[in-house]
């Protein structure tokens, strides 16, 4: 796996030894794909891929009255997705919710007979891309009652969402549906109330099993700030606005329990329809151990230098820092800044060239004497380089880290920047004051001269420095390791499947039923001896339901999330 996502969900998964994991792993891109795939622990027993970013022709010919059911329930996914502010589900923290219960239900209708389709069929590639699928389309559109903005989609338009609709069902398409597929699973979790989430609602759907949804950055949220006015017409934004937040209310209302990493994620959630007595939130957990030497000799920092690590990209608003930077060098001459971090993709490369460029008007390089060689006060670096060879020393190199972004889920950057003891400089944006707790300064975004007096302030007071990077690191400690995130999850697996009601049928030698052969404290960690059972159409003699020997018998099914691949 790669990303966020998939590092938490390797640490959980290798945290979490007592269970035994199959892991689904959806993939949005070659690039996720390309970029390899960890080693999975011995307690996983099967890895199961699947790209939502291509897909072939499944060779499915439906009869006459398969399409019938597709064209009656796409139509009405398609209905839903197209309806006026009078009878819309809200998609949104600030969206209309006029008629919640009646959109909300044939949302699901449409979504679970889709499905159903899918499972008799052998799948919906070739009936999502069709014809049908697009005149559906165009009559929801038309239809009275339609969204103001939908209602003059051109042909284009049409064709753009019938494939983001396809992209956004492909999971419906997957072979899982047997009972050796989600069906066997004592619980899913999912990593996110998108797309990767579908497979969770289908298990449930089809064979009771509970569903965990886990979110350290609203899904929403980020479909929301990337469909601006320049990727899509305002009739495909609309109606993929209603889909994802349809599918993101779908799966918070159907979930036993929903796990954001901060209380800006939960917000979010609780505005889009989850129910807050179910919600548990849980920071995320990170390897506090490659942070200690640092944290432990905050005195190997350099007192003049800031430090900038992250992503490069326009979200992250370098340039409002470049010009904070020059305000701290007006009062501050002997001030340095390290920039480190790769660009995310070709938009973070310009953003970087465009960054370098500024910093190079802004700050000539600067020479002590006539026959010397300049230097210039900002460096632009990546891990892995002379001067910092790893994240740790990146952090270790200044003695204040600032975070100056515009938009943000949960700053894992920062929270690193605790781990290593370090004084921080934040703007106030996502989980950012959740985060710190009061053991940093926080400032408005897009305000170069109010970071610059909060740089300052740091760079003019190290008892401070040294105060507040202690208590930053205390707090890191205590709230966003991966033994308190995994503990955690341990006790909510346990919670969930102690409430869940026993699925299987267990046989013994003879065939015939053993009822209560699965005593309630199976589900504590320990090892149970016993005679010899057999679970009728499962996983064979000898084995406890849905367990290895020996270990808690919850067999869990995490679904990655389409932020990376495995």
């Amino acid at each position: 796996m790669n990303g966020d996502a998939g590092l938490w969900c390797d640490r959980l998964v290798r945290g979490l030894g007592q269970h035994e994991f199959d892991v689904y792993a959806l993939s949005r891109g070659r690039r996720q794909e390309d970029e390899g795939r960890l080693e999975p622990p011995p307690h996983v027993s099967r890895v199961r891929t699947a790209p939502l970013w291509t897909a072939e022709e499944d060779g499915v010919a439906y009869g006459r009255r398969a399409r019938r059911r597709f064209a009656e329930r796409y139509g009405e996914l398609a209905q839903v997705l197209c309806a006026g502010p009078s009878g819309r589900a809200a998609t949104g923290p600030d969206g209309p919710d006029a008629v919640p219960g009646l959109m909300a239900d044939r949302f699901g209708s449409a979504l679970y007979g889709l499905a159903e389709l899918a499972r008799d069929e052998g799948g919906l590639v070739g009936a999502l891309r069709s014809d049908t699928a697009v005149r559906a389309l165009e009559r929801a559109c038309r239809a009275p009652g339609a969204h103001t903005a939908v209602r003059g989609a051109r042909v284009s338009d049409l064709l753009d969402i019938a494939t983001h609709l396809e992209r956004a069902l492909r999971p419906l398409s997957l072979d899982w549906y047997g009972d050796d597929g989600l069906g066997a699973a004592d619980l899913c979790h999912a990593t996110a109330a998108g797309p990767a989430a579908l497979s969770g609602l289908l298990a449930g759907h089809f064979s009771d099993v509970p569903l965990l949804v886990t979110e350290y950055g609203a899904r929403l949220r980020a479909h929301y700030l990337a469909a601006g006015p320049e990727a899509a017409t305002p009739a495909v934004r609309t109606l993929l606005a209603a889909l994802h937040g349809r599918l993101a209310a779908e799966v918070y209302g159907r979930a036993a329990i929903i796990t954001p990493g901060n209380a800006h994620t939960r917000r979010w959630q609780e505005r889009c329809g989850a129910d807050r007595a179910r919600i548990r939130t849980v920071h995320p957990g990170m390897e506090a151990a490659r942070f200690t030497e640092v944290g432990e000799a905050p005195d190997r920092a350099d007192p003049h230098t800031l430090v900038w690590v992250g992503r490069v990209e326009p979200a992250k608003d370098l340039v409002s820092l470049l010009h904070a930077f020059a305000e701290v060098r007006k009062e501050e001459p002997k001030a340095r800044l390290r920039v480190v971090g790769a660009p995310a993709g070709p938009e973070g490369a310009a953003y970087l060239g465009h960054c370098k460029a500024l910093a190079a008007q802004l700050f000539p390089d600067e020479a002590e004497g006539v026959h010397a060689v300049g230097d210039n006060p900002v460096c632009f670096e990546e891990i892995g380089g002379p001067e910092a060879p790893t994240l740790a020393d990146a952090y270790a190199s200044g003695t204040v880290v600032v975070l100056s972004s515009v938009v943000e889920g949960f700053p894992v950057g920062l929270a690193e920047a605790m781990f290593c003891g370090r004084a921080t400089v934040s703007t106030d944006v996502g989980a950012v004051v959740e985060v710190i707790g009061g053991t940093g300064l926080v400032v408005p975004p897009r305000n170069p001269r109010a970071l610059a007096e909060a740089c300052v302030a740091l760079l003019r007071d190290p008892e401070r420095r040294e105060r507040l990077g202690a208590a930053a690191r205390a707090r890191a400690l205590e709230l966003f390791t991966v033994e308190q995130n995994v503990a955690a999850f341990r006790g909510i697996y346990l919670e969930i499947v102690s409430h869940c009601p026993v699925r299987r049928v267990v046989l013994d030698e003879s065939g015939e039923p053993l009822p209560f052969a699965v005593p309630a404290e199976a589900h504590v960690p320990g090892r149970w001896t016993g005679p010899t059972a057999q679970v009728a159409g499962r996983r064979g003699p000898g084995r406890v339901p849905g367990a290895t020997a020996g270990t808690t018998p919850v067999r869990a099914t995490p679904l990655k999330a389409p932020e990376g691949a495995r």
